[in-house]
């Protein structure tokens, strides 16, 4: 089993409280209405959200993917740090541990990395469309 992290940041005019509501604890809800073209569904297959549950991305069909597993190993609110401009600072930590000889190549990293910013940026602008969600 191979082991990759990577690390990313991004900056957003939305309250950091706001963007963790709906990037962490309610993405299972928000992310497949928002971007139902690119998940159509998340659950939890262990607990309920909380540290230690699993959570199961399913795609749509045609996708690369049909599904995908996460574990959540820490729900950390630090991480969306408040900035000068009443925005944030989002800074996320991904560790992706693959079955057997499976090796993830740069250039699938890369597009993981560029899709979850295509991503981020959406719940943004849902959230700046909809100023009283997750207030």
């Amino acid at each position: 089993m191979g082991v990759t992290c990577f690390t990313q940041e991004f900056t957003t005019s939305v309250a950091p409280s706001r963007m963790f509501k709906a990037l962490i604890l309610d993405s299972h809800n928000l992310i497949p209405k928002i971007v139902p073209q690119g998940i159509k569904s998340i659950e939890f297959v262990e607990g309920d959200g909380g540290v230690g549950s699993i959570k199961q991305t399913n795609f749509p069909e045609g996708g690369h993917f049909k599904c995908l597993k996460h574990k959540i190993d820490a729900l950390d609110t630090v991480k969306f740090e408040a900035s000068s401009t009443g925005g944030c600072v989002c800074k996320m930590t991904s560790e992706y541990h693959t079955k057997g000889d499976v090796e993830l190549k740069e250039e699938e990293i890369k597009q993981g990395k560029d899709k979850a910013m295509g991503l981020y940026k959406v719940v943004e602008e849902y959230l700046v469309a909809n100023p009283d969600l997750y207030a």
